[in-house]
């Protein structure tokens, strides 16, 4: 009979599996996540996410999309019928950088009772109103802040800490990464 290890959350026998595959054949690691963005008004618009290439093929596991609104608050001439964009990278570094530290202290037999992570960010409108060319559009600044609650040591804890650097979310806000953008006539 085979017992299930379980730490965080995550089967880390399924995890180790997963590191000797990558191991064994490095081409399995290259991933394409895709989104399909529709405007409907305003500041106001969809996006669709389903298909992704990884593992060597593309992935059929999917049945459904999912869907995520996208708007503005009212004093930035939105409906709030949903968070914007910028919240959007805040809830994205907050959940990669909470389950980068779950599945890397499960690979290590740290087990983890509780994480909380609240998140800021500060924008200066001047960048995005074009009002001031010095003014970056996007965050100026973003504060995380992690709490973490188990059995744990203060190197254990100072360990959980370190691990955010895997986070590839947090890789993605904190370095350049190339963006290429074309516009065409539909």
């Amino acid at each position: 009979m085979h017992t299930t290890n379980i730490v965080n959350g995550v089967d880390v026998d399924r995890l180790s599996g997963t590191i000797d595959a990558v191991t064994a054949t490095p081409a399995l690691a290259r991933f394409q996540f895709r989104a399909r963005n529709d405007w409907i008004e305003g500041g106001y618009s969809r996006t669709t996410i389903k298909d992704f290439y990884g593992v060597g093929q593309e992935d059929v596991t999917r049945t459904e999309p999912f869907t995520v609104d996208n708007d503005e608050p009212q004093v930035l001439l939105g409906e709030n019928r949903a968070p914007n964009a910028a919240e959007y990278v805040l809830h994205a570094l907050a959940a990669c950088v909470t389950g980068t530290i779950a599945y890397h202290a499960a690979a290590r037999g740290i087990a983890i009772d509780g994480l909380e992570t609240t998140i800021q960010g500060d924008v200066d409108l001047h960048g995005f109103l074009a009002l001031d060319n010095d003014v970056r559009p996007g965050y100026e600044q973003v504060r995380v802040t992690i709490k973490a609650t188990g059995d744990f040591d203060d190197t254990q804890l100072a360990e959980l800490a370190s691990l955010t650097r895997y986070s590839p979310v947090r890789d993605i806000v904190s370095n350049p990464v190339p963006v290429a953008i074309d516009l065409a006539r539909a």
